[in-house]
């Protein structure tokens, strides 16, 4: 069943899957400014550069997303039971913490969430905003 989605960051945007249009484009432009005109050979040029972006932007989405539903939140390829957080708000950072998502790190480009679990263990959750996402899971939380 699919759960609403209270937060969401995606981890990468699709435009890079422009770059290698762009770039034929281009080549394409300066081949017919000079006379001689190869369209197909850009167009593999195109195709070449988008496919393996397009694979790049694939995996930072999946490695790099976050999202809660209220049942779960996903941060990378790991979840976390809503049922399973005891607090996000207060909670100190601890060193030597568990990264979620499967990293040794925090992904570059977040900032640090520590969540408290229910067995008392505080693990490190991540976001690019994390304020907003630490209130969407403290309202989360909060519900009767």
């Amino acid at each position: 069943m699919d759960q609403p989605t209270l937060y969401a960051e995606p981890g990468a945007s699709w435009w890079p899957l422009l770059w290698g249009p762009v770039f034929a484009l281009l080549g394409f432009g300066v081949e017919a400014l000079t006379g001689v005109v190869r369209p197909l050979l850009w167009l593999v040029v195109a195709v070449a550069l988008f496919l393996p972006t397009a694979l790049w932007v694939q995996g930072r989405r999946k490695v790099y997303g976050v999202r809660l539903t209220p049942v779960a939140l996903h941060q990378g390829r790991e979840e976390v039971p809503v049922r399973d957080i005891a607090a996000v708000a207060g909670v100190e950072p601890r060193s030597g913490a568990k990264v979620l998502g499967g990293g040794w790190a925090l992904p570059r480009g977040t900032e640090p969430v520590p969540v408290k679990l229910a067995d008392g263990t505080v693990v490190m959750g991540w976001a690019r905003d994390a304020d907003a996402l630490r209130a969407a899971v403290t309202r989360l939380l909060d519900r009767p």
